[in-house]
């Protein structure tokens, strides 16, 4: 799959219309990766992680593909209420629930939820009685970019325990789920989880807990990010054959959010400062740590960045525009020669940056501007028509 990129040209042309910086979002490239884990993971439905990227074109567009949604909150539940997606299409798939957030959950009819501890069995008994639970397991991967598993997920020896505590209280035992760890690069991680569970499902059938659903989580990797040498396809092909193997009656789910939206979103900013420290120069942005970029800081991320200035590379620093020293962006990248002004592109940031980031100096939040909804995108069509007839010709 090709990673979406605007051209300099299309950089251009945006910013003449909108004040930077700000993000373009491909609805098409969502849907091309949708569309992927289908074709390739096809035992497995979907419960888009909507933390990763909730952009509401973003929402609806998954809701029309017949995506379900994972949430974590009474916010995001009333986002995708307000879309007109059912609570029967989502998990609450946090495993430590708020007052508000189980108050929602009966509100909007989310009945499925997720859990790691008997002290939240107590709280879902009363709000929402005779939901449907799976218990998180913790696993281990130490080949994920970010580790869930030590603040989340029960021990294995104890999940049996934690259902049969849960259906005595009037729930719902369903099933297992758990989560290898985000930006994950091993097929062997999720092999070795679905033998655990394989084994717990067998234990809670000897038990008369009769399990029908696994929820394997998300942390498939962003696809064709940059520096990423990984065969995606064969990846979820592999767990595919696994889970055919091992759960051939079971309904399977995955919880895809990086994966979904990483490759599908641009960022357009400009250079409002130059400075020269040392022997590097150095280019403020007019978006930082505090913004779009807050992955560096949360989430171990570097974003690809593109520079259209012409002339000799050298090694640069890029900063973004709060007063902290610590929003420092990029350190040692060639960049040509760069004045205020110019326009930088950056790619893969689709996935937790705008969510989380801040008004910190009273900064404006970076706007999506869907690409689909722009002559850009009609003229990009138009010029890949071009391109197809004289191949043909």
């Amino acid at each position: 799959m090709k990673n979406f990129r605007l051209t300099e040209k299309e950089v251009k042309t945006l910013a003449e219309r909108f004040p930077t910086p700000f993000l373009v979002a491909s609805l098409d490239k969502v849907e091309e990766n949708y569309q992927f884990m289908r074709r390739h993971l096809p035992r497995a439905g979907v419960f888009y992680a909507m933390k990763a990227n909730p952009t509401p074109e973003i929402l609806s567009l998954l809701a029309g593909l017949g995506s379900h949604f994972d949430v974590a909150s009474a916010g995001e539940m009333e986002m995708l209420h307000a879309l007109g997606v059912d609570g029967s299409q989502m998990i609450y798939a946090n495993p430590v629930k708020d007052e508000r957030g189980l108050k929602a959950a009966a509100e909007y009819n989310v009945r499925r939820f997720t859990f790691d501890d008997p002290s939240e069995i107590d709280k879902m008994a009363k709000a929402v009685p005779g939901a449907d639970v799976l218990v998180r397991i913790a696993v281990r991967n130490n080949k994920a970019l970010v580790d869930l598993n030590t603040k989340f997920g029960a021990p294995v020896e104890e999940a049996l325990d934690l259902l049969k505590a849960a259906q005595e209280a009037g729930l719902h035992a369903m099933g297992i789920c758990f989560h290898v760890g985000s930006q994950s690069l091993s097929t062997a991680a999720y092999e070795e989880a679905l033998l655990v569970a394989r084994k717990l499902f067998d234990e809670a059938e000897a038990m008369g807990m009769h399990l029908t659903d696994l929820d394997i989580g998300g942390g498939f990797p962003v696809p064709d990010a940059k520096g990423l040498n990984l065969d995606l396809a064969a990846m979820m092909e592999a767990i595919n054959k696994q889970i055919d193997r091992l759960f051939p009656d079971t309904a399977v789910w995955t919880e895809p959010g990086r994966y979904m939206c990483g490759t599908a979103v641009n960022l357009v900013t400009s250079v409002i400062g130059t400075k020269t420290r040392g022997p590097q120069p150095w280019y403020i942005l007019d978006e930082g740590i505090y913004g779009c970029f807050s992955g560096i800081m949360y989430d171990h991320w570097t974003y690809p960045l593109h520079c259209f200035g012409k002339g000799a590379k050298k090694p640069s620093t890029f900063g973004g525009p709060s007063c902290d020293g610590i929003d420092v962006l990029y350190r040692d990248f060639m960049a040509p020669e760069l004045k205020i002004g110019d326009k930088v592109l950056v790619t893969e940031m689709g996935s937790y940056t705008s969510v989380s980031a801040t008004r910190f100096n009273g900064f404006y939040l970076a706007p999506t501007i869907i690409f689909e909804d722009q002559p850009e995108y009609a003229a990009r069509l138009t010029e890949d028509d071009e391109v197809k007839s004289k191949a043909a010709v």
